[in-house]
């Protein structure tokens, strides 16, 4: 296999490549088992890759999602696979030709669900579960139904609960909820929370004003403790110990100044460290320079910002088109890659980033790649740019980084830092 020469490399080789049976597009990303599960936001549906060789990935089996839905986002653990159901919002009309419409305005809104009425729902909404004892033949088990547009992201680790964000009808935007998993053939709500000013059918008023998207994007869970983040809403650290009951512990907001859009978080607990990234989510960086930060978490109640990660400088990345910035981070899960000196990150159009975060208070950059640009495009929203836009990435247990983007298939890489 010829691999497409990288645009910049720094410490990373890029050892191997795939199309995803000719569906190069992709967000989230998990390898387990030696197979790589690459969901899909334009070619509805997600793809499982034997990457057994992650240098000469093999046969890829993919699975179609229902009609007028998203499967962008998906979790294994053990024998199970959870994936993502919600309305395809980028094929919504409303969303399509100007993504600040995503971005910059509550979705509840924009699709007309925020105040309680129902629609006519021709997608599915919810979370699938399915059984992987044998990786290239997904079963599915059980489905975990919402009344609204759906779940958009989930953190699973195993065990009784499942966490996600979900957006239901009468709400502004995406909650937090916890999904109960003690039978997954019959998943039930065990709990949720939301930022006050949230639930309009609830009477509530948001206090944010226009151009601000209060979201939750996602949690990552520590024990009893959920560290979530609401894009323009900030940081949330929420105390699960009562599923039924979450409780907010902090809540922190950097935006304004800065310009929002706060999406992954990655707590650090032996060192009492969280990592927290800002998604640039607009063209030649028009929200603003955004930072990857550093909070020290000794007392939860009162996160402490100590430093950022570097930004990309080697060459014009706000000039190049697309999106310049953070987007995802490896999540230390359970059986990948764990270190809690080494972060691994996406940089959409400045690809993929490691960071030695050794000396909290003075992070480097120890390694790079940016991929080549896409062959083609799969994107369907008619005005984006042929650049590299690197979404998620996962590192296995070997230090395999495999990196997924919206047009250019999976790049497979080696860290030699």
């Amino acid at each position: 296999m010829t691999l497409p020469t990288p645009d910049y490399a720094k410490n990373i080789r890029l050892i191997g490549h795939s199309d995803q049976g000719g569906r190069p597009d992709a967000l989230q990303v998990m390898v387990h088992r030696g197979f790589a599960y690459v969901a899909h936001p334009w070619s509805q549906g997600f793809s499982i890759i034997d990457v057994r060789d992650p240098k000469n990935p093999g046969e890829t089996t993919f699975i179609p999602a229902p009609p007028n839905t998203w499967t962008i986002h998906l979790q294994t653990h053990d024998d199970l696979l959870l994936v993502i159901h919600a309305r395809d919002l980028f094929a919504d009309a409303a969303f399509a030709v100007d993504e600040k419409v995503y971005y910059t305005k509550s979705v509840g809104e924009t699709v007309g669900t925020a105040g309680g009425a129902k629609q006519a729902r021709n997608w599915s909404a919810g979370m699938a579960i399915y059984d992987i004892s044998k990786p290239t033949q997904p079963r599915q088990i059980g489905f975990f139904p919402v009344e609204g547009v759906g779940i958009h992201r989930i953190w699973y680790v195993g065990g009784r609960y499942a966490y996600v964000s979900a957006l239901v009808d009468g709400y502004s935007d995406y909650i937090f909820m916890i999904v109960d998993l003690d039978d997954p053939t019959k998943p039930v709500e065990a709990g949720r929370w939301w930022i006050p000013g949230m639930h309009l059918a609830g009477g509530e008023q948001a206090s944010w004003g226009e151009g601000r998207r209060y979201a939750l994007h996602h949690s990552l869970v520590d024990g009893d403790t959920a560290y979530a983040c609401w894009r323009d809403g900030g940081l949330t650290i929420l105390d699960i110990a009562d599923k039924s009951s979450p409780k907010l512990i902090t809540h922190k907001n950097w935006s304004p100044p800065f310009g929002g859009g706060t999406h992954s978080p990655l707590p650090l607990p032996k060192r009492d460290l969280l990592i927290v990234a800002d998604e640039a989510v607009l063209d030649h960086e028009e929200d603003g320079r955004k930072r990857t930060w550093i909070f020290d978490i000794k007392d939860k109640a009162n996160p402490i910002s100590i430093s950022t990660l570097p930004t990309p400088s080697e060459a014009d990345y706000t000039a190049k088109g697309g999106h310049f910035g953070p987007h995802n981070l490896h999540e230390n899960r359970p059986g990948s890659f764990v270190s809690d000196t080494l972060i691994f990150a996406t940089y959409q159009n400045a690809g993929v980033r490691v960071f030695d975060i050794s000396n909290p208070f003075e992070p480097k950059e120890t390694g790079a790649l940016v991929p080549a640009a896409p062959e083609r495009m799969v994107d369907k929203r008619g005005n984006r740019p042929r650049v590299i836009q690197s979404a998620d990435l996962f590192v296995d247990t070997n230090g395999i980084i495999y990196s997924t983007d919206y047009n250019a298939g999976l790049a497979i890489m080696e860290y030699d830092g």
